[in-house]
């Protein structure tokens, strides 16, 4: 990324003018944090002892049986999914700059709860923006949110899923820009909101990396993470993009697959590529995931696509599922949704050598499951 923003021609800041301060003092904030020890030394503390990192790698032997496949275990994360890395980031960031009030926006509500539990932890406001029919089918998050302390604020325009409780979390920030911090949950939106969210979640890269090549000796050969915004995969990416014979594989929602025919356009504050009709306007994304039905993804992912470095398919619903229940029933763990879709890829591939990051935990797909 360059000083302005900008991956290759993504990424940037379309935004009002009454927000262009509050993106200042944010990144002047956070290039102050990034040179400053004690800004990292309480992550790498918070991590440890509040989150619960390291997470393990763990072999799915039985899933994958003719592969040596590897799952990052971002499941097993305090909260239960990759968010928290994020969160308390974000959270101690808001800390430093003064700021008392935190808005954010969820669809699986994995971020959600993960903003709830360090706004409880560090004693914040939080109000959390959910679309009304996430809420219906991610209803043990908007509970969990709920008991941490959050206001959950149902959206009901649209079609009530992520892409309206984003448009809705940024109208309260505009409106409330001087008290508060505006808690982005992927790597999207405008600078530095994609830099900050991969830098933050790039842990689980970092942490993969040592922790396959002590496994296996080497380096995998290919690594694959679903994608909706993308944040789970930036940051497991981010970890071998240096890397060239490692292959990076993004898996989207069939039905959400913005990389696969999107276009480039405009969405929340950024330039990236779009689900959008031939007049330009936004189109309606789908899937049985809540954290994948998002019409647009970060702008690193799209230039990643164009560049060549990384490569992004997709997956269906009913592939997804059955993902689900067979790592379930022959691994004895239960995925979220959104991995499973990364999981439906990974043992058709060519390659042997395999590393999957396993994103979050199906507690909250239960129900969605069940009445499939």
């Amino acid at each position: 990324m360059t000083s302005t923003g900008l991956y290759g021609t993504y990424g940037g800041r379309y935004v009002p003018e009454t927000l262009i301060p509050a993106l200042d003092e944010l990144e002047n904030g956070w290039r102050a944090a990034r040179v400053d020890d004690s800004f990292q030394a309480e992550l790498d503390e918070l991590a440890r002892t509040f989150a619960g990192r390291p997470t393990p790698l763990t072999r799915a032997e039985r899933f994958a049986p003719d592969k040596r496949l590897y799952l990052k275990r971002e499941d097993l994360l305090h909260t239960g999914a990759h968010k928290l890395n994020n969160a308390l980031g974000q959270a101690v960031l808001a800390g430093r700059l003064g700021k008392r009030r935190i808005v954010a926006e969820t669809g699986a509500g994995q971020h959600g709860v993960a903003t709830a539990t360090v706004c409880a932890r560090f004693g914040l406001e939080c109000v959390v923006y959910m679309g009304e029919e996430d809420m219906r089918r991610q209803r043990p998050n908007v509970e969990r949110m709920n008991l941490l302390g959050a206001e959950v604020r149902p959206v009901e325009f649209g079609k009530r899923t992520l892409k309206e409780a984003t448009s809705e979390a940024i109208r309260d920030w505009i409106t409330n820009v001087e008290t508060t911090h505006y808690l982005i949950g992927s790597c999207v939106g405008p600078a530095p909101y994609p830099e900050i969210v991969r830098e933050l979640q790039a842990v689980i890269g970092r942490e993969a990396r040592a922790q396959f090549v002590e496994a296996e000796g080497r380096l995998p050969e290919v690594v694959v993470a679903c994608v909706g915004g993308g944040s789970n995969a930036i940051g497991i990416f981010a970890g071998f993009v240096d890397d060239a014979d490692v292959r990076l594989l993004g898996v989207e929602a069939a039905e959400a697959a913005s990389l696969g025919s999107g276009n480039a356009a405009v969405l929340h504050g950024a330039r990236s590529s779009v689900l959008s009709d031939d007049d330009g306007q936004i189109a309606d994304a789908h899937s049985i995931s809540a954290g994948l039905d998002y019409p647009g993804v970060g702008p690193e992912h799209a230039w990643l696509r164009d560049s060549g470095r990384a490569e992004y398919i997709s997956a269906s619903d009913d592939e997804a599922l059955a993902a689900f229940r067979d790592l379930t029933r022959l691994e004895g763990i239960i995925p979220a949704l959104e991995p499973a879709h990364a999981l439906a890829r990974a043992r058709e591939l060519e390659e042997a050598i395999v590393l999957v990051c396993l994103s979050g935990r199906g507690d909250k797909d239960l129900a969605e499951v069940l009445a499939q």
